[in-house]
Order: structure tokens, then sequence, then C-alpha cells
């Protein structure tokens, strides 16, 4: 083990949505923590990448924890604290701060880490939290079966080793599972081994969802804040997957549930009117400025806010060419990796240069030159979000692994999803992949509002080692919509309270799992401490 060590009851690493999570369960029940974190804000998709919360219609009254819940109030009392809301913005019980019609909560970026610092505080007040900003997992320190500590690289290429007797793998991409020879999948299953509806005759490992570098922009009239012509542009410009409409540099690309040619607009301060965000009625994409808008300058006091901000995050910044990982036999090399997050940066750069230069205005003009990067919602020098967003992780080979036709609408109908009696949580999203690696277009399959299974957090042999994010036990065809914001945070949390049960009571998580007394008395602490294990009777979409 290299460099200093560094003991805790509980060591997460990744400090994105699951993570933080994950850490407050365990800070709540009395434990030490260390988190670790790439970047140098905690949040990961709800802010170091991004992406405003993709969400339930139900999500103000029921469907998500407690603490998820506090964190959204969070965000919209700091807006009311310290922003000059309008009167009536300030009245509103549910304010939408950017009015973006992809979500109930738009937000800049920059205040989902300050609310998640603000969560976290007490506990490193108390000395019982250390946070380690910019550090990288390197080794995991295997036992047999059990994982004993983790050593990582810091931003000054110091090596630290952590030993805990629970590690909690929140990464982005599993990053722990190979260091660790934990078993694991990436890519598509093959339907003989899921029996799923919509997976391919064989196995693909490869094919992973696109993912995504965002930007922020918001616009000034009369202003040139034209970028300089990317260095990938022309590559990008002419770019056009087999199975698209039209180039990736338009506004056109498919309409994600009937894969028809959908023409999109994109009008900066495109009036809105009212905006009632319920993708179950409609996904809101189809005016883009509108789409992810962060920042409403109607809703603040005249004069406050000269341009409204919107996040760059469309299928038309989908990357494809490539994955950023690959299968234990066969990992993606380093210098491939880089070339791909080169990639992605390049084509969303690209795509604001086009936006700035070539893209169609309702005058019959092409650009708009007034668009400028907004650095500072994101927390970066280039306004661009300070990591990838990542929609598909390595997956643990888990004791449940949650398939298709558990919860396809399709399958199960009236039935809703299947009623997993280990439940620690649960969530609700269409089955929505986006174009991939391989070649594929959307999938996007409608749901029943479905459960997180215990299970699903166990990997199958490593006995102290708990997914806590995007690398649970789902599919391919399953962590389209099991990896949003709020179901994301669930797993999280739920592996953070089921380590600091299995400290407190002397079990390991296998035993909960296997034990129909202990699970219960587990999933009564998960309701005692905010979290919902079932739903009203709803119907999916």
């Amino acid at each position: 083990m290299g460099g200093r060590v560094v003991g805790a009851d509980v060591l997460v690493v990744g400090g994105g949505a699951g993570g933080v999570a994950a850490a407050l369960a365990a800070l709540r029940r009395g434990r030490s923590v260390v988190l670790t974190e790439e970047t140098d804000w905690l949040g990961g998709q709800l802010s170091a990448q991004g992406v405003p919360p993709d969400e339930h219609p139900w999500i103000e009254q029921f469907g998500c924890t407690r603490s998820y819940r506090a964190f959204r109030e969070g965000v919209r009392q700091y807006y009311r604290a310290w922003y000059p809301l309008t009167p009536s913005a300030r009245r509103v019980v549910d304010l939408n701060p950017g009015l973006g019609r992809v979500s109930r909560l738009c937000y800049e970026p920059r205040v989902a880490a300050a609310v998640l610092d603000a969560m976290v505080a007490p506990y490193l007040a108390a000395g019982r939290l250390r946070v380690l900003f910019g550090h990288r997992p390197v080794a995991v320190h295997a036992d047999g079966d059990r994982v004993a500590a983790v050593t990582l690289t810091g931003p000054d290429g110091a090596e630290v080793t952590i030993a805990a007797p629970y590690v909690l793998d929140a990464t982005e991409l599993g990053d722990l599972l190979p260091l660790g020879g934990v078993e694991h999948v990436t890519g598509f299953e093959s339907r003989e081994e899921t029996g799923e509806p919509s997976a391919p005759a064989h196995p693909q490992p490869g094919n992973q969802q696109a993912f995504s570098w965002v930007f922020a922009v918001e616009h000034r009239e009369g202003e040139d804040h034209t970028v300089d012509r990317p260095e990938q542009y022309e590559t990008w410009h002419d770019y056009r997957p087999p199975y698209w409409p039209d180039r990736m540099l338009s506004l056109t690309a498919p309409d994600p549930r009937t894969l028809e040619p959908l023409v999109r607009t994109f009008v900066p301060h495109a009036p809105s009117g009212p905006v009632v965000a319920d993708q179950s009625a409609d996904p809101g994409d189809r005016e883009l400025w509108l789409f992810r808008r962060i920042v409403a300058r109607e809703q603040f006091e005249a004069g406050f806010a000269a341009s409204d901000v919107t996040l760059v995050n469309w299928p038309m910044i989908d990357y494809l060419p490539g994955p950023l990982v690959g299968p234990a036999d066969d990992p993606v090399p380093e210098a491939e990796r880089d070339k791909h997050l080169l990639g992605a940066r390049q084509l969303s750069l690209s795509m604001l240069y086009w936006l700035q230069t070539e893209a169609p205005r309702p005058d019959g003009g092409t650009g708009w030159p007034g668009l400028r990067l907004r650095p500072d919602v994101l927390g970066t020098q280039d306004g661009f979000a300070k990591a990838p967003y990542v929609r598909e992780s390595r997956r643990i080979r888990a004791r449940t692994t949650v398939v298709e036709q558990d919860l396809s609408l399709a399958v199960r109908g009236a039935a809703g999803a299947v009623v997993y009696p280990d439940s620690v949580g649960v969530g609700m999203y269409r089955i929505d992949l986006h174009p991939s690696t391989g070649g594929d277009n959307y999938l996007d399959v409608p749901s029943s509002p479905f459960r997180i299974p215990l299970g699903a957090l166990l990997p199958v042999r490593v006995r102290n080692l708990l997914a806590a994010g995007k690398n649970i036990g789902t599919t391919h065809i399953t962590n389209g919509c099991y990896r949003l914001h709020p179901v994301e945070w669930n797993a999280g949390e739920a592996a953070g309270a089921l380590a600091a049960h299995c400290l407190a009571h002397g079990v390991e998580p296998a035993q909960v799992h296997g034990d129909a007394a202990l699970l219960a008395a587990f999933q009564a602490e998960l309701v005692a401490d905010g979290f919902e294990l079932d739903w009203p009777e709803i119907r999916g979409y």
C-alpha cells in the first residue's frame, strides 16, 4: 500500500449523487466517513456534470427519500434567501428557478454544489467526515473476498491509502470494480442471459450509451462572442450516423419515442408561457433554449439579469465514436479514452460554434454570435462542465439483477413492476437509452414505477464492497431508468445506511439480504429515516 494510510468506518469513493447520499446516511448513523471525489465539486450529475434532475411527475408529493427532498428544498431556499426574486416567483411553493421544461427544478449547477456543501458541513465541523477532492482511485487492496483498502492519487500526485470495514463504489464509471477484481459487466447483455425483449441475440460489452460534455450559454444581443473555430470542426460539421436524420450539427434529431425526424427550434429568449415540466406528457425538448434553461430572467426583479442561461445537453452532442470503459478482459486503453474525452469536448465546442455562425434564425439569417459561454455557473474556466455526463457505468454482477421484464409497461401492464421483497427505495422513469457506441438509435420504453432491490447493491462474491451509484445490478437496458438523479441518490443512500447498519449490529450485507428478520429490521430503519419502499397505486408511462 502506497502513501500515507487513513482509516474510517466507511469509505465512499466518488462524490456524485449516490456518493453524497451514501456518506450522509452513514454519518447520520454516527459513523466516520472518508468521501473522495475526482473533481472539486460534490454532486456528479447534479452539479459537476451540469444536468438538472430528470424526475418523475409525482416528485413534489412522493417517490424519493427525505434527504433527496431536503436537497431539492435546499436549492429552492438558496434562491429565496439570496436572489432578488419577483414577488410572484417568491410565492411559488415548488419554485423552478430556471423555468426549464426538462425538470421542475432547473437550477445553476454551482447552486447545487453549494447546497451539497451545506448538507455535509456539520459533519466536517464535527470531524467525522473527510472529503478528499481531486482524488482518483488507482489500486484496490483485496484480501480474498473482502476489500481491505483503496489507494488514490491526489491533485499533487501524492498517494493516500484509505482502509475501512466497508467500501462503497460511487464512482461514475464503477472504477473500483476492475481494480479490485469485482465481477462486473459492461454494455449490452444478450437476450439469452437476461430474457429481455429488447436485448440483442449476443452480448455487446462495448456497446454503451453515449456520454456528453455539457456547456452553459447566455445570449447578449448585439455583441459578438464567437469562439475560435474548433480544431475538429470539419470532422464534426459533416458527421452523421447512418440512422440519424441529419448532420449532428443541426437542429434535427430523432424523436426518442417514435424515432421519427423532429426539427427542434432554438431561439434565445424564446417566450415560454406557463411552464409545467412533466415528461410523462411532454419531453420538453421542442424549443431547445427553454429545454434546460437554468436562469430565467423573468423570475427576477427588473434589470437584475441581462440574459437567461441555458445548458446545452441535447441529442446532437451525444458522443458516439467509442466508450470510455470496456470489459475486464478488453479494457479501453488510456490513450483511447483520452481521445474520446477530447472528441466529446470538441463535438460540444463545435455545436457552440455552429450555433454562433450557422444555426438558422427566424428572420432568415444564420448564427447567434451573441451566445456567450458562462463559466461561472459550472465552476470552470471555459464554460464546459467539470466532467462529462456519464449515462452508463460498469455494473456489478449482483445478487439481484433488474431486467426489462421486471418493469416494462408493455410486459407488466396493470400489474405494475415486480415487487421486490428486499426493496430499499423507489424510482420512476421511462427506459431511456440514448444512441450508443455500437450503432443503436434511441431505445425508449414505457415503464412502471419500480423499486430498488437491496440485492442489486450487493456483488455476488465480495462481502464488504457495495455499489452506490449507476453501477448497481441493472442491465444495459434497465440502467436507462435506474441511472436518473433521485434513483442514484436513493441507491447510494441505501448503501451507506446498510454499511452503518452492519457495523452497528455486527452482521454482513449478505446476511441482511438473506435473513427475513434481519431484512425487516433494516427496512424499518430505512422507513424511519425517510425512505419510501413502495409506491401508491399509480400507472407508469
